[in-house]
């Protein structure tokens, strides 16, 4: 590798809500460079109590590092969420060390949904879908016209549009992790 940065691709997040329902979709498939290394990642899941689900895109152990601290800042504030992403994107905006890591967050209660990142950016939808990743956009796309022009569930929209984005973008498999807060 001859210290070149190796980038991660292969991750597409969408996160779709409908009414109080909502829903948080990822991929499976990891790339690096020209290469599928995995494809059954789980990049969404659940935390504090099952209350949140979160899911991220970029360096898998970076993500991991901001899953912890987020849930730590979920404690912290007692499960508040606002309160939460935007302290843990201050943190990261500030910190020395967090500054460097590559990765995005999506994180999602019952009654909202933000995208984290390290820019300082604490931010929700005006629509409540939120794409992230390679095939963010794509799927984005799709599950936005599926919430203007149907009358399907969150979970059912965001299969289509997972499987949508993963017909278009290469970084981006039909395996699909689905967590979902009714």
């Amino acid at each position: 590798m001859n210290g070149e940065k190796i980038n991660l691709h292969g991750t597409t997040i969408l996160a779709v809500r409908r009414g109080r329902h909502v829903v948080m979709a990822g991929d499976g498939q990891v790339t690096m460079k020209d290469t599928i290394m995995k494809h059954h990642a789980k990049k969404v899941r659940k935390i504090y109590e099952d209350k949140i689900i979160v899911g991220f895109a970029g360096a898998t152990a970076d993500a991991l590092n901001l899953y912890e601290r987020f849930e730590g800042k979920l404690e912290q504030f007692n499960g508040n969420i606002t309160r939460s992403a935007v302290e843990l994107a201050k943190d990261w905006r500030t910190d020395k060390y967090l500054r460097r890591l590559e990765a995005i967050l999506v994180a999602a209660d019952s009654d909202q949904l933000f995208l984290i990142s390290g820019n300082g950016d604490v931010i929700e939808p005006d629509e409540g879908v939120l794409g992230i990743g390679s095939g963010g956009a794509y799927a984005q796309a799709a599950a936005i016209a599926l919430i203007r022009h149907t009358d399907i569930d969150a979970r059912t929209i965001a299969d289509v549009a997972m499987k949508i984005a993963a017909g278009l973008c290469i970084y981006t498999n039909e395996d699909i992790t689905i967590e979902e807060l009714k």
